[in-house]
């Protein structure tokens, strides 16, 4: 019968586990981590905001919808319809309630703007507000 035999370890050594690798993987992920949630989705579109005396900083977690000079609502880039506020509003907010922040060009037919915030509020959104620029004295 043959007899295997164990490697012996060099010079009394211990067995030793190499945790470079690991700690590589620690690091990768803790930075991965610290910046996904810095990524903010915009509206897609520029629109010249009206100044307002009493405007307030944004919340972090807020629906943001734009509605441009041409009467265009966008949503992240791509243009809705009318009725797809409702929906996507709907959905959006299901799971958490967030506050709605449209980005309103000065020269947007005002009527548009009433039926928007009336599709969020059919929705379910508990707040709706306009963005505005603060007032320079």
């Amino acid at each position: 019968m043959k007899r295997i035999e164990r490697p012996s370890l060099a010079a009394g050594g211990s067995p030793e586990i190499n945790l470079t690798p690991v700690l590589d993987m620690v690091f990768i992920m803790l930075i991965f981590f610290i910046v996904t949630p810095v990524f903010v989705e915009e509206t897609g579109v520029e629109v010249k905001k009206p100044t307002a005396a009493s405007a307030e900083d944004l919340e972090k977690h807020s629906l943001l919808i734009a509605v441009t000079e041409e009467g265009r609502i966008m949503y992240g880039g791509p243009e809705i319809a009318l009725n797809g506020v409702r929906a996507l509003v709907a959905r959006e907010t299901q799971e958490q309630s967030m506050p709605v922040i449209l980005f309103v060009d000065r020269k947007a037919d005002s009527g548009l703007l009433v039926d928007v915030i009336d599709e969020c509020k059919l929705a379910g959104a508990k707040n709706v507000s306009v963005a505005a620029e603060e007032e320079t004295p």
